[in-house]
């Protein structure tokens, strides 16, 4: 696994740093990187994770929390990275913990000094039960565990005033480096010159070789010369960081620098720094429109606002070839806070962000039954972060509870798409403790809340949270009928002899009601339910009812779980074969939304076809690939999908002999996700990568169709994959390889060729 942050610019520096930091991290299994604010831990972490990536055989994930504010969510993020769902009522860090037993890998937690002890207690788990992962941290404070080395990451060096002032020589300190780089960037005629080399050595001595301090100062280079910008900063610093703070003086030089650009900032763009500071992650040039404009701020000046904060370095975009996103460095969010809080518009701003995301989410929640429902995912997934904010702000802000309880009652397929299911109901739960019992939205949010408690198979709480409802619907048709849908799942997944009634009676209200989008799920468990009951016909129509209602609708997630229900009916009491091409095409639909958990469906019920058409040494094969699946949702398939799964793997188990099912198994077990998919739509086993191949077989096929000069784009339209796994799959082809280019990528394969 691969996930690497994207460097927006380029890296300058830090050799020395560098290989302090992976001498002390393949001394140990946990390093912390610590210093101030603004002295690049992040950036340093990233390179070292990038440098180190070959020694760890199942790859580095990047996990950053400057997002998060409750550290009882730092698992949950970490799951979420690691492309893990949520089935079960066990702990997420549970579920995290036995996925990385026994993996090699390295992780690294950035941002973690506001969360430290979550941190702690996460990262002490992890290496306790995960002999073979590594955890490399960045943060203000170390995290005071047993067994963490420390390590203070420096300034950039700086030329001292007595040696002569020569362009190239100067060019081997950092931080001069750093500026002239960052100078060019957005000046791209200057150039370090006998001229100015000496006030860009007073400039970067002042800044005392504070990357951060040094990228703000570069960023006026368009407007001021180095020596403008240095005389400007010598008025400034003493009398900015004189008084009485009790910050360590690096920290009170960043903050001096940081003020300074601030009041080189009109009142428009500081009163844009600001209130931007209210977003969690990125935010794109609608959402600021609606929540930075106002007070003084004209809606249609806030994308020149945004470009100008960009110009400063007060912004970065999200390296991102979809719609632009913009965030601010956490340094700068921090000062933003602030200067939020002394405004007195802290209230007001927030509840512009809730009420933003509130109208997102209601949006996204009337077309998620359309052609637009995989943007809604991406869009969503970019926008998690602010969507916890928006909640916890409504649920520690005193009389806005019950707008929590309303967004955290929609969208409960895209928390279960995600994986998410532990954390809507933690939002359902704080939401309806919150809001009086005759509020008129708690029944459809109890009835959501069971929903995601039957996910986790929790049967009680569910059980208590439909009865509650059930007390309150009173003669609200819609409100029945969602109820009475909710108790055909919870029959379903008890064995109950009601559930196909239970369900025909769901879908059929759903229809009169004109809701397709509620009708979807009834009709899976309505066809499935009627299948079991002997009515094989009965089942088809169902099923033929909810694939034509998405394909009508352009809905892909129930489609994919339509294909699982032909398959589950026809596995049994049909056409295999039609039961072998509906799993194919399901396979394909969840891999292209990232679906890991209906992944594990359609893997599972191709090793049931593969049982019923005699090949039980590929069924054995696909269970074992299935296998990982199931624990990185959190259950098994004895909970999931216990009857067929006992049945087809106990009958090719009979038929191979222990040793050879076991064997196949393990081999399934083994695969990667890529060669896990391509065996499940066709393939053989893959053998393992030639040694000086690093890469995996749906990697090297990628890098075939680079070398074609095919798109990313083009990529996953003839993969029939997501364009973002496109994306990151070539990234980590460009890692794997330590190119910086795609026609480095083409001459190495045209050479393997040869």
């Amino acid at each position: 696994m691969w996930t690497l942050p994207s460097e927006l610019t380029s890296y300058i520096g830090r050799r020395r740093e560098g290989a302090r930091a992976r001498q002390l991290l393949a001394a140990g299994r946990l390093l912390t990187l610590t210093g101030p604010g603004g002295v690049g831990k992040t950036r340093l972490a990233s390179r070292v994770m990038r440098d180190s990536a070959r020694h760890f055989r199942d790859g580095v994930v990047f996990v950053g929390l400057a997002e998060l504010r409750d550290p009882a969510l730092v698992a949950n993020l970490v799951a979420d990275r690691l492309g893990l769902g949520d089935r079960s009522t066990r702990l997420v860090l549970s579920t995290v913990v036995e996925h990385l037993r026994e993996r090699s890998l390295l992780l690294v937690l950035d941002n973690c000094e506001h969360l430290v002890d979550g941190c702690a207690d996460f990262v002490r788990e992890v290496l306790t039960q995960c002999p073979d992962v590594a955890v490399l941290t960045t943060s203000r404070q170390s995290l005071g565990i047993a067994g963490e080395r420390l390590f203070t990451v420096p300034p950039l060096p700086v030329p001292d005033d007595t040696g002569p002032c020569v362009p190239e020589e100067l060019a081997r300190y950092d931080s001069v480096s750093l500026f002239v780089d960052r100078a060019v960037a957005v000046w791209p005629t200057f150039a370090l010159t006998t001229e100015n080399c000496a006030d860009v050595v007073l400039l970067c001595r002042r800044l005392e070789g504070l990357p951060l301090a040094i990228e703000l100062a570069a960023a006026r280079i368009r407007s001021l010369s180095p020596g403008q910008i240095a005389e400007r900063l010598g008025r400034r610093l003493p009398l900015l960081t004189a008084g009485p703070r009790t910050a360590p003086q690096r920290q009170q030089t960043l903050r001096a620098t940081i003020d300074w650009s601030h009041e080189l900032c009109t009142e428009d763009e500081q009163a844009l720094w600001a209130r931007a500071s209210v977003f969690a992650g990125s935010f794109d040039v609608s959402a600021a429109e609606s929540v930075c404009a106002g007070a003084g701020v004209d809606s249609a000046d806030v994308l020149d606002l945004v470009d100008a904060l960009l110009d400063k370095s007060v912004l970065v975009r999200d390296a991102t070839d979809a719609d632009a996103r913009y965030r601010m460095l956490e340094t700068l969010r921090e000062y933003g806070q602030e200067r939020l809080a002394e405004s007195g518009e802290r209230a007001r701003v927030a509840r512009l962000h809730r009420d933003w995301f509130d109208r997102l989410t209601a949006t996204a929640d009337d077309e998620w039954a359309s052609p637009n429902q995989l943007t809604w995912v991406a869009r969503l997934k970019d926008d998690h972060a602010n969507l916890r904010a928006a909640l916890d702000w409504c649920l520690t802000e005193p009389g806005e509870a019950d707008v929590a309880l309303r967004m955290a009652a929609r969208l409960d397929e895209y928390w279960s798409l995600r994986g998410f299911i532990t954390e809507a109901r933690m939002w359902l739960d704080r939401a309806l403790a919150a809001t009086p019992e005759d509020h008129p939205d708690r029944p459809f949010a109890l009835g959501v809340a069971a929903l995601h408690a039957l996910w986790q198979s929790d049967m009680d709480t569910a059980a208590g949270r439909l009865t509650e409802a059930e007390k309150l619907y009173g003669e609200d048709k819609f409100l029945v009928t969602y109820l009475g849908y909710v108790r055909s799942l919870e029959a379903l997944i008890s064995l109950d002899l009601r559930t196909a009634e239970l369900a025909t009676a769901a879908t059929t209200g759903f229809r009169e009601l004109g809701a397709v989008r509620r009708e979807l799920h009834p009709l899976f468990i309505q066809g499935v339910a009627v299948a079991y009951g002997g009515d094989i016909e009965g089942a088809r129509a169902a099923l033929d009812r909810m694939i034509d209602l998405c394909e009508s609708h352009g809905e892909k997630y129930h489609r994919a779980m339509a294909m699982f229900g032909v398959t589950m009916v026809e596995v049994d009491f049909g056409d295999v074969d039609r039961a072998a091409e509906a799993a194919r095409r399901g396979l394909l639909a969840d891999v292209a939304m990232e679906n890991s958990f209906g992944e594990a469906f359609h893997v599972e019920s191709m090793a049931w076809v593969a049982d019923r058409q005699g090949d039980h040494t590929r069924a054995a094969t696909l269970f074992g690939a299935a296998a990982p699946l199931w624990t990185d949702m959190g259950t098994a398939p004895e909970v999931a999908v216990s009857m067929p799964h006992l049945v087809h793997r106990n009958n090719s188990r009979k038929a191979l002999g222990d040793a050879a099912f076991e064997h196949a198994h393990a081999t399934g077990r083994a695969m990667t996700a890529a060669e896990r998919r391509q065996y499940a739509l066709g393939g053989e086993p893959i053998e393992p990568n030639e040694p000086d191949n690093p890469l995996t077989q749906r990697e090297a096929e990628i890098a075939e169709l680079v070398a074609e000069g095919m798109t990313n784009a083009d990529i996953a339209a003839r993969l029939v994959i997501a364009r973002r796994t496109a994306d990151t799959h070539v990234g980590n082809i460009l890692t794997k390889l330590g190119f910086s280019s795609r026609a480095q990528i083409a001459a190495w394969t045209v050479r393997r060729r040869r």
